[in-house]
């Protein structure tokens, strides 16, 4: 807790606040012009947000006044975006609960001054920088905070970056994110959103830019949101912000297989569970996935909570252009003369096997069988064990490389070259690299159950292993490395299959997420209060 919290929560408990309007208007005018027109200017939105009209030029005592009037009687809803308004910050569950008990106790005027902290004290300890905030309503907010700031390019940010694109352009949401510390939302800047948009190296983020608080608006999350600060403020606004929550869902991976999850991820990760019980739709990506969302709903029947409806979009299927300079690219990299390639994509956190993986192939290099084996993907966690078995390896002269960032040329070039591709994960909310190397024609080996299974069997091009078997894993392998005709029928097989887009994705998604979501009820504040955000609203393709 912030020492300037510490001290707030001393003095409430040492002496009595000053429970007048009178007051509480002089405390106000009583500190620096920065802090009083900040705090003026907060009422004026609250105001304005909740009447639809932005008061004129008045002093304090009359907007405190009007104030007092609009929010009596004091509802949570009516909590949660006081606080949020002239705290500068969205507040959690546990403190909309605390300020409207204090409101209920002592009236509106001691959740007003909760929410203002003033005296002489907060001259000294809470200076600034004090931001302008606008209340948007009426309005389809998209979360991509992670994305926007991340040098990642795992399967959530590709599935994120190839909806949200497409959103923008189609529908001109507002894309938010948050501040440093995720106490609050912030509009993105055009640089912002294109990197969140395209990925690319970092931007300059605007500081002491306005401040959004959503009220009455339909907020979106189409990535993974697993920092506990945010999680918990997500959690208050679907409760709390008369706006309607809908996501994507990816998988239940720290649920169903924590062991193979990093150890940081799991306290934000069902942190993200907890906001979600509070979300109108959750959108997951494949029908397996479904199942383990559906499974966790069902759950939540013992703590007498609905939680959302459960609607599966599959992911697209769609490969790139054909290109020969990319396939040139991929060859001068990658091949090692006339050795058939092996290719291996995904990050080498433990539940994608991929020790499993190089102890299949060194069998078969053992056996005698000539071939190439190449890894693509990075952002690994727990990896320790398949790096020291591959630099082992590669002591022995085996043909065995990782690459951990690869662009599209490279890795689309490596699917079409290779001889097959090795998935054999424990488990996926979908597998992007299965549908990638199958769209070019390139069969797979991978996993008996889940997404994996649901893939295979939707149009063929798989050979399907159990990977907790290191025998079935060698089989497979040894298979398609010495039986053309089964490998061309495979590769038959995944030319065959119909392909979804990117764009029908990014439209079926939309209409999951928006298609019965209620019409917000609150009235639209005047323009006025929704200042900064036009430049941020500005999509860049």
């Amino acid at each position: 807790m912030p020492i300037s919290d510490r001290v707030r929560s001393v003095l409430v408990r040492r002496r009595a606040p000053r429970l007048t309007l009178e007051a509480l208007a002089n405390d106000i005018d009583g500190h620096g012009a920065s802090r009083r027109d900040a705090l003026r200017q907060r009422i004026g939105v609250l105001i304005s947000a909740l009447n639809g009209r932005m008061p004129g030029a008045k002093n304090t005592a009359s907007l405190v006044a009007r104030l007092q009037d609009l929010l009596t009687p004091m509802d949570p809803e009516k909590t949660w975006l006081t606080l949020a308004v002239l705290e500068g910050k969205l507040p959690d569950t546990a403190r909309v609960i605390a300020i409207h008990r204090a409101a209920e106790l002592d009236g509106v005027l001691a959740a007003l001054r909760a929410g203002l902290w003033n005296g002489p004290l907060p001259r000294l300890l809470d200076a600034g920088p004090w931001r302008q905030v606008s209340v948007v309503t009426d309005r389809v907010v998209v979360d991509v905070h992670h994305t926007s700031r991340t040098d990642f390019a795992t399967g959530i940010q590709r599935v994120t970056r190839e909806a949200t694109r497409r959103w923008a352009a189609d529908h001109r949401p507002l894309m938010i994110g948050w501040t440093d510390d995720l106490t609050a939302m912030r509009a993105l800047s055009a640089a912002e959103a294109h990197r969140a948009f395209w990925g690319g190296p970092p931007v300059t983020i605007p500081e002491n830019d306005p401040l959004v608080v959503p009220w009455g608006c339909r907020y979106l999350l189409p990535e993974l949101a697993a920092e506990v600060e945010r999680t918990g403020r997500v959690q208050a606004l679907a409760k709390y912000s008369r706006s309607t929550f809908g996501a994507i869902g990816y998988d239940l991976v720290p649920v169903t297989t924590a062991e193979t999850a990093h150890h940081g991820l799991i306290p934000g990760f069902t942190r993200n569970l907890v906001a979600l019980r509070g979300a109108a739709v959750v959108v997951p990506i494949s029908h397996a996935a479904a199942g383990e969302y559906r499974g966790w709903r069902k759950m939540l029947d013992s703590i007498d909570v609905q939680g959302p409806r459960i609607e599966p979009v599959v992911l697209a299927s769609e490969p790139p252009a054909p290109s020969r300079t990319r396939r040139k690219i991929a060859g001068e990299r990658l091949l090692l003369g006339e050795l058939p390639m092996v290719l291996v994509v995904g990050s080498h956190e433990p539940r994608k096997n991929h020790v499993a993986v190089l102890h299949a192939a060194e069998v078969l290099w053992r056996e005698g069988l000539r071939f190439s084996l190449t890894f693509i993907g990075g952002n690994a966690w727990n990896s320790d064990i398949f790096t020291a078995d591959l630099q082992k390896l590669q002591l022995a002269g085996r043909p065995v490389e990782t690459i951990s960032a690869a662009k599209d040329d490279l890795l689309w070039g490596a699917y079409e070259l290779a001889r097959f591709t090795v998935f054999p994960s424990v488990n996926e909310g979908f597998g992007l690299p299965i549908v990638e190397s199958l769209s070019v024609g390139t069969p797979v080996i991978t996993s008996n159950f889940g997404s994996m299974k649901e893939i295979a069997d939707a149009g063929g091009g798989a050979l399907l292993v159990n990977p907790r078997d290191d025998a079935s894993i060698v089989e497979a392998m040894r298979t398609l490395l010495v039986d053309d005709a089964l490998l061309d029928e495979l590769g038959r097989q995944a030319l065959a299959r119909e392909q979804r887009t990117w764009d029908q994705y990014a439209r079926e998604t939309w209409e999951a997420l928006m298609g019965t979501m209620p019409t917000p009820t609150v009235l639209s504040p005047d323009r006025s209060t929704r200042t900064g955000l036009a430049e941020s609203e500005v999509m860049s393709r």
